[in-house]
């Protein structure tokens, strides 16, 4: 079972890019998330925002896909 969370080496590993700069992209999503209500842990990004931010996999894609 994948945890819900990724931790900041996951997130550089992911995206091919240093840890420090996957602190930037984490800062970023989690203020993001901060914005709308949501409870954020530094550090960690929550995997299903992740990948619907980064790679385009949200909902909102498979509709207009005809999914």
């Amino acid at each position: 079972m994948q945890n819900r969370f990724m931790r900041v080496e996951e997130v550089a590993a992911e995206l091919g890019v240093s840890v420090s700069y996957a602190y930037k992209v984490i800062r970023r999503l989690n203020d993001e998330l901060k914005e709308k209500g949501f409870v954020t842990i530094a550090g960690r990004i929550n995997r299903q925002y992740f990948n619907e931010r980064v790679f385009g996999t949200g909902k909102e894609e498979f509709k207009n896909a005809g999914f």
